[in-house]
């Protein structure tokens, strides 16, 4: 689905749900078709274990032996947490443009939470900026659901109200990782547009996965001005939306240092996600929510 056509919709569990539903049924027609509806409630057969729960009308059906799984098998306790600092407001919303990073990462969290539901899994989320703004317990109800989804479209309406919020994801990490006391799939959506360092961001993931959390990074960025700097070669003025500093360039006489700074710190990064299991996405706007979705069943099906 065209990332331009969202916002349409309107209501964001309706959207969630209209994504959702193209997304299981592409499944069926993919290479990731394994990954299909039928994920809630079955797992393929592993050859040497006992036969006595295979479904063998889903057998018939596809060739394929799936044993069925019960409740206590699927459940998954997963907490989004959501970086909702002024940067994520970029680029501004215009008639042309009507997604920035924010409304990316909520419209992917709110696809995430069908997906949970179908799964019968526990969701929470924590928005914050330099600290926790909102945050949730962990659970499964229908009823949860929808505060969640209020908290996700208040924060899209922010956009106004948002400017000189920098972002603090070191700190946010650590209290996170006190305070969820039950292993959890933590999944952070941020663009990571702050002065703290990779080794800082890395001590933090590590604090969760001490914690027996796993950990799912989406980097999110518009990767057309955030990465390639694609701007036009005139005066142009840069704002940073955290601290409200202003400078004047020709675009063309600092991108070659800029893209060379970016790659450095996102290398980096890779890097230390890689060397200590931290799944790192580098997930661009411009592309559909599907990407995201399709992210997040390979590393379910790691877990299970």
């Amino acid at each position: 689905m065209d990332i331009q056509e969202l916002p349409k919709f309107g209501n964001l569990e309706l959207l969630a749900k209209q994504v959702v539903e193209g997304f299981v049924t592409g499944l069926h027609r993919s290479p990731f078709h394994g990954f299909s509806v039928e994920f809630s409630e079955h797992r393929l057969y592993n050859p040497g274990e006992s036969t006595k729960n295979i479904d063998w009308k889903l057998y018939a059906r596809t060739d394929k032996l799936f044993v069925k799984r019960y409740e206590e098998e699927t459940n998954l306790r997963c907490r989004f947490v959501l970086d909702i600092s002024s940067s994520m407001y970029f680029p501004e919303i215009t008639t042309t443009n009507k997604v920035n990073k924010l409304g990316y990462s909520v419209y992917a969290i709110a696809s995430l939470m069908e997906l949970l539901k179908k799964q019968r899994d526990a969701a929470g989320i924590t928005l914050f900026n330099d600290k926790i703004i909102a945050e949730t317990a962990i659970k499964s109800s229908n009823k949860h659901h929808k505060l969640i989804y209020a908290e996700l479209e208040g924060a899209m309406k922010e956009q106004q109200s948002s400017l000189n919020h920098p972002t603090k994801l070191i700190e946010v990490l650590h209290q996170i990782a006190e305070s969820t006391h039950k292993r959890s799939l933590i999944v952070i959506f941020s663009d990571l547009f702050s002065t703290e360092t990779v080794e800082d961001l890395t001590e933090a993931f590590l604090h969760l996965k001490h914690n027996k959390h796993e950990v799912i990074l989406f980097h999110v960025l518009d990767k057309d001005k955030e990465i390639n700097f694609d701007f036009i070669n005139k005066p142009t003025e840069f704002i940073d939306l955290e601290t409200g500093r202003k400078v004047k360039v020709h675009p063309n006489e600092v991108k070659n240092n800029y893209k060379l700074k970016v790659k450095e710190r996102i290398d980096a990064l890779k890097l230390k996600c890689s060397q200590f299991k931290i799944d790192y996405i580098e997930t661009d706007i411009n592309q559909g929510v599907e990407f995201t979705l399709q992210q997040y069943l390979i590393k379910r099906s790691k877990m299970i």
